[in-house]
């Protein structure tokens, strides 16, 4: 979490306290406690951990479990009814959402940002600048043998190429992968995979011959070890802005990110209270932590499909 981010956590945790006992109370004068449980998408992490810890500020009788299994761990969960909420980094397929049928298990689609998925390397790398699709696709085909740069390109140097990227339950991976080789789930395999974007950004960051790809928000926060390529979709080199992702001019690799809601789970006022702050804090926070909001509409059809 970026370290401004929790100074200014702190400072709000510390007026709060003042003003409960200013009124002559403290902790929780809500009422509301319990627990909260949510996995899913390492890429909708960042804007779900922001958003429960200033909910955590106002309710400390509440708590709220972020887990990470990647997208396609958390929608196992949830459509067995483990869990009250999935973070999501692409829609729910066909076949999990009539296993959660099966399950009568009910769900909410909620969109809460949009990500400009990202092509990274490691400082060092002076020489690749911009990517076009098609490079993309001849490195992470199924059975590719590109193992050098100068296999991308003849310009490029004769050093060993290594790939980072999400494993297979991971949304990332399913859209990185539909977007690039034109099928989800279709990839070469040998390369360093993680369900932890961090893992990730570890690996580039420590490898100058390295290529990965993963979420803009660990992109931004990581600038110091990483850099950005701009992706050549046939229209030119665009970089992964937050301008550039929310104008949709960084294709094809800008994507909606999500939650999914147990629909049973919101009969709990925790829950429903939890998911109305999260709609109100959603586009400060998604910009706070680098994404695109999805837009103060979005965030009103979210409550009014919940019921809230």
């Amino acid at each position: 979490m970026n370290p401004i981010r929790s100074l200014a956590t702190l400072v709000m945790l510390a007026g709060s306290l003042l003003a409960l006992a200013a009124c002559g109370g403290g902790g929780d004068d809500t009422g509301l406690s319990g627990t909260i449980e949510i996995d899913g998408s390492s890429t909708v992490f960042p804007i779900t951990q922001a958003v429960a810890e200033d909910f955590y500020i106002l309710h400390p009788g509440a708590r709220v479990n972020v887990s990470v299994s990647g997208t396609g761990g958390g929608f196992k969960r949830l459509i067995t009814g483990e869990t009250d909420i999935s973070n999501a980094s692409r829609r729910i397929k066909d076949a999990e959402a009539e296993s959660a049928a099966a399950n009568g298990v009910e769900f909410i689609e909620m969109r809460v940002a949009t990500d400009g998925l990202s092509v990274l390397v490691n400082l060092d790398n002076d020489f690749v600048e911009c990517l076009t699709v098609d490079e993309l696709h001849l490195m992470w085909s199924p059975g590719s043998t590109i193992n050098n740069w100068n296999q991308v390109r003849p310009s490029y140097p004769d050093q060993e190429l290594r790939l980072y990227g999400p494993d297979t339950d991971s949304g990332t991976f399913d859209y990185f992968t539909e977007e690039i080789n034109g099928e989800s789930q279709v990839s070469r395999s040998d390369y360093t995979a993680s369900a932890d974007d961090n893992v990730l950004v570890q690996g580039v960051g420590g490898d100058k011959n390295a290529l990965g790809y993963f979420g803009f928000a660990y992109y931004t926060e990581n600038t110091d070890k990483l850099r950005a390529i701009a992706i050549d979709n046939g229209a030119g080199c665009v970089e992964p802005t937050v301008e550039t992702i929310e104008s949709g001019e960084y294709a094809p690799l800008s994507r909606p990110l999500f939650l999914y809601v147990n629909r049973a789970s919101l009969d709990e006022e925790l829950v429903a209270e939890f998911l109305r702050f999260y709609m109100g804090s959603a586009a400060t926070l998604a910009l706070e932590v680098g994404y695109v909001p999805a837009g103060d509409e979005v965030y009103l059809e979210n409550l009014q499909a919940a019921g809230l």
